[in-house]
């Protein structure tokens, strides 16, 4: 695929040439509210985005450029389905979006839009991936679907730098201003970043900041300001971003 430079100019790309080494720890995420932490490698974070994609075109029968929106907070499940979307070649759009064809949402705000006329995926967003105990009215429970999809996917049609990601903006846009936006946070290629997600909940920098700068990442929710330093030194974390910037 000829670019004007070596960097990807789409998502999956990104994400294919981030987890070069499949073994390597792309997404660690921790909850200090309630004692979780996770740790995904390249290889378990492409299944779970094959498992999305999958759930998106063989289980809703969505095609490009059906619209996805995802209205949860940061995670690493929002990670994977955000992901997941751009696999499918799925355009994301905000919360507020009209009438998108699948919507992925916390839990306390699912029902909401299932009067929307989507299919509506709810998300506990619980520790140890646990299917959620009551599903919201009009909605199924995302993990317990996604289970149950295949490990691999392949776009029926490649995704091109041209095509939509978002209503703004290209693939080839998106992974130019997340190059741009790393640059910006001091996000190093190969870096180890330790993001507090309270101090940056857009996607844009706790998520395809570090993707296109091929780094890794430890998100940190409701994180304890006590246990920084310590949590910085055994994550061998090279950067922290835990100032809103």
């Amino acid at each position: 695929m000829h670019h004007d430079d070596a960097r990807p100019a789409t998502v999956p790309e990104a994400f294919t040439a981030a987890t070069a080494d499949p073994a390597r720890p792309l997404l660690t995420w921790y909850d200090d509210g309630t004692g979780e932490r996770v740790e995904l490698s390249g290889a378990t974070c492409a299944n779970w985005l094959a498992k999305t994609a999958n759930l998106l075109v063989d289980g809703c029968g969505l095609a490009p450029p059906a619209v996805a929106v995802v209205d949860a907070p940061p995670h690493w499940q929002t990670a994977m389905i955000m992901m997941g979307c751009w696999s499918a070649g799925l355009v994301l759009a905000g919360p507020g979006a009209a009438a998108p064809e699948v919507v992925f949402a916390a839990a306390g705000r699912a029902a909401g839009h299932a009067r929307s006329g989507a299919e509506v995926f709810a998300l506990g967003l619980a520790p140890l991936a646990a299917p959620l105990r009551e599903v919201p009215p009009g909605t199924a429970d995302y993990l317990t679907e996604v289970r149950g999809q295949g490990d691999f996917f392949t776009p029926a049609v490649p995704i091109r730098p041209a095509d939509p990601a978002t209503p703004e903006a290209s693939h080839a846009q998106l992974c130019r201003a997340g190059a741009a936006r790393a640059a910006a946070l001091g996000i190093a290629p190969g870096a180890r970043v330790l993001i507090d997600v309270a101090a940056y909940p857009d996607p844009a920098d706790w998520l395809l900041a570090p993707l296109l700068a091929g780094a890794s990442t430890v998100l940190c929710g409701n994180l304890d300001p006590t246990r920084l330093a310590a949590r910085v030194a055994t994550e061998r974390a090279t950067t922290a971003l835990t100032h809103p910037g």
